[in-house]
């Protein structure tokens, strides 16, 4: 990736680990950062967990694209009045008390975003949405949990088809509508889809596997699978969303004069 005055300062979520042994960590895969750089041509900025300690409208000022990052933990329920999670359930409220209320100001603001996995969760969250918290218990729904019994880079290969609908970002990217195979690696998915969101994709199992937001002021794609991981990253969809959203960052760059 080429540096200039033109590249744009994409911000990425991060999630918090508080290791037993002691210590407070703010983390992001490289994945993720490497996906932005390369696909979407821009500098990745970890956004870290400190909602206390954060001026939203001051961060969104200096952002040009925020991209919303997996997690092994879930959204918290009060957030969408769940059930409470069961015993053991990865759960990182810090995260939820940043990133939900960054969520809602870059739309309003009309900054650029890509989101995936959590991200996906939490965009269905801030628009008033609901999550199912263990979609593989639901009649008629396969298990879309991450496979263990296989090695790392095989559980972001291909796992599912999902259909790509008629009118949306996707179709445009993909060239077309129908049969598009992705990877599978979560438990929680949407239930009641959030106000305005537009279904781009479902899967085999009518399980929600993309959203956008056709009336917001900017570009906003949302997807439940993981296009960043580098066996995922080279199917010909995944460098399509990368270099959209890239895109668009420039472009809203270019609002703000840089």
């Amino acid at each position: 990736m080429s540096l200039s005055n033109s590249t744009p300062l994409i911000g990425v979520s991060a999630c918090t680990r508080a290791p037993e042994d002691g210590g407070f960590y703010h983390q992001v895969g490289h994945k993720y950062l490497a996906a932005v750089a390369h696909g979407a041509g821009a500098v990745p900025m970890i956004i870290p967990a400190m909602p206390d300690h954060m001026d939203l409208d001051a961060v969104l000022d200096r952002l040009d694209g925020l991209f919303l990052t997996g997690s092994p933990s879930n959204v918290e329920p009060q957030h969408y009045d769940g059930p409470e999670f069961r015993e053991g359930t990865d759960r990182d409220p810090t995260r939820d008390s940043l990133t939900l209320p960054l969520i809602r100001k870059a739309i309003d603001r009309g900054t650029p975003i890509f989101a995936v996995c959590r991200g996906h969760q939490e965009l269905n969250v801030v628009l008033g949405g609901t999550l199912h918290q263990n979609v593989q218990e639901l009649p008629g729904k396969r298990d879309h949990r991450m496979r263990r019994d296989i090695p790392l880079e095989e559980r972001y290969g291909e796992a599912h088809p999902i259909d790509v609908k008629p009118g949306g970002m996707l179709e445009k990217m993909v060239g077309r509508t129908g049969e598009v195979m992705i990877n599978s690696l979560h438990a929680q998915s949407i239930d009641e889809l959030g106000d305005g969101l537009f279904v781009e994709a479902v899967s085999d199992d009518d399980v929600i596997e993309a959203v956008s937001l056709p009336d917001a002021p900017g570009y906003l794609l949302s997807v439940q699978w993981h296009p960043e991981h580098p066996t995922s990253f080279e199917w010909p969809l995944s460098k399509a969303m990368f270099k959209a959203f890239g895109d668009a960052a420039r472009d809203y760059a270019k609002t703000k004069g840089r």
